[in-house]
């Protein structure tokens, strides 16, 4: 499957509304196309499951990062208490798993938090000040009224002139070509 290049390169057909967008997204994947983005002044329902978007390594990575700042804070505990600077209070063996379990949960939420954040910054190519589409006729609309579906010239099924008039028949209003 053809990967979206981050590089602008596509066919960005406006929509009056959010149903025309879902039905052009719908009927664009029944056609075969996959390299499709859309972009919403508010969340529209079935949109993410009509551009068949997955998101599936930021719980690995949630999970990998957890499981990282557990057992560190563990490790870190053990070691600080039992060998660095052992303390005898009340009696208690000097390596009690049971008193680190508290902080070393402290540091497995943190861990997992910093590492999605982390990992959404970098998935997301953050931070980005200026991308290609911010330069299409119209795109500022999109945080108020107006619906628009990009369509990646590196889709193995793009043709121009026959995707344009595909979207126009699924009631595109505009259409521009913007190339990187």
């Amino acid at each position: 499957m053809a990967e979206w290049t981050d590089d602008g390169a596509c066919l960005l057909a406006h929509f009056d509304n959010a149903d025309d967008l879902l039905r052009a997204v719908t009927r664009l994947r029944e056609e075969g196309y996959r390299l499709l983005e859309g972009y919403t002044p508010f969340p529209v329902d079935g949109l993410a499951e009509a551009l068949h978007f997955e998101e599936r390594r930021l719980p690995r990575i949630a999970l990998m990062g957890a499981v990282f700042g557990g057992a560190g804070g563990m490790l870190m505990l053990w070691y600080l208490n039992a060998y660095d600077f052992p303390i005898n209070v009340g009696g208690r063996p000097l390596d009690a798993w049971a008193a680190f379990a508290l902080p070393a949960f402290e540091m497995l939420v943190l861990f997992a938090v910093l590492s999605v954040i982390g990992a959404m910054l970098w998935f997301n190519g953050l931070p980005r000040l200026h991308h290609p589409l911010f330069d299409a006729r119209g795109f500022e609309r999109v945080s108020s009224d107006r619906f628009l579906l990009a369509v990646g010239r590196a889709d193995p099924l793009f043709d121009a002139e026959r995707s344009g008039r595909l979207l126009e028949e699924l009631g595109a209003v505009d259409l521009e070509m913007l190339a990187p």
